[in-house]
């Protein structure tokens, strides 16, 4: 199985903050789909796969327990206001332009060692999309 790696990043928080998002796109490019079932990570005392939904004005985070699925040659992003990683309880704050160390799990590719880059948080919504 192969997986496609692309622009893994994290956001920047607040130093009090001990939780953090980190976001890749992925892209299965293997003859049958696989899935994204855990992340590990050395930053945190818990990583974990989540997603969010937005119904109206209301957004509810919550836990993919069962991971996420990467259909064949079909790019999957983890982004803000959707699927991300979830990292808990971090040892000590993140800096931006620092590379966090991640290694993703899948149900039949074989593990692939990451880096996400601490970037600036950003804009959310659709302030992304220059709307007003």
């Amino acid at each position: 199985m192969s997986i496609d790696i692309g622009r893994p990043w994290a956001r920047f928080q607040d130093i009090g903050s001990r939780e953090a998002a980190g976001f890749v796109t992925l892209t299965n490019k293997g003859q049958e789909a696989d899935r994204l079932v855990k992340a590990t990570s050395d930053i945190a005392e818990k990583t974990e796969i989540w997603g969010i939904k937005v119904v109206g004005a209301v957004a509810r985070m919550h836990p993919c327990e069962n991971g996420l699925n990467l259909p064949v040659d079909m790019a999957v992003e983890l982004k803000p206001r959707g699927y991300h990683l979830f990292f808990q309880g971090l040892r000590k704050p993140l800096i931006r332009g620092q590379k966090i160390p991640v290694t993703l799990h899948f149900a039949k590719a074989a593990p692939h060692a990451i880096e996400l880059e601490v970037e600036a948080e950003g804009l959310i919504g659709k302030d992304t999309l220059g709307q007003p």
